[in-house]
């Protein structure tokens, strides 16, 4: 038989939904189930919390679990923040396939992207220089521009120096 469960410890889950919808409690029962809580009300709590900034886009959600109470943090993603900083439009995900990201964003935003990304432990780069580096490279996959620029014209300019990132 399993050890007895202490609810008093801390427990860290996390899940991967859209915004503003309610993830399937098929995938969130095994995860919290264990727990004693139940995957309906998770869900609930869930949608508050990305309704009204990450609407249609798919973020990480982590759910902090003690005492059978559990609240919700969202996770900065890179694309989820640059998807955010497009400003589109919500869109129905299953009615609108392949959308392309075709938005343009200045660099003073791609920098505040990065600070984000320093802040909360997502960036594994050593300095914000190279924390810029992987946005850039996340603005490449997603399809959006930097400046009416290609993102890797961009990196190529601050490998050169001809644009200068700030120390911190």
């Amino acid at each position: 038989m399993p050890p007895k469960f202490d609810p008093t410890a801390i427990t860290n889950v996390y899940i991967r939904c859209y915004g503003g919808e309610a993830p399937a409690t098929s995938s969130l029962a095994p995860k919290i189930g264990p727990l004693g809580l139940s995957p309906k009300k998770i869900a609930e709590d869930i949608v508050k919390a990305t309704v009204k900034e990450y609407k249609g886009i798919r973020v990480t959600c982590k759910l902090i679990i003690q005492n059978r109470q559990a609240r919700v943090e969202i996770v900065p993603a890179a694309s989820s923040l640059i998807i955010k900083a497009l400003k589109e439009p919500t869109r129905d995900r299953k009615k609108v396939k392949n959308i392309k990201h075709n938005g343009s964003l200045p660099i003073q935003t791609i920098i505040e992207i990065a600070r984000t990304m320093r802040a909360a432990n997502r960036s594994m780069a050593s300095n914000l220089t190279n924390t810029v580096k992987e946005i850039l490279g996340t603005c490449q996959s997603v399809g959006c521009s930097v400046e009416r620029q290609s993102p890797s014209e961009i990196l190529e300019k601050i490998n050169d120096g001809e644009i200068d990132i700030p120390a911190e």
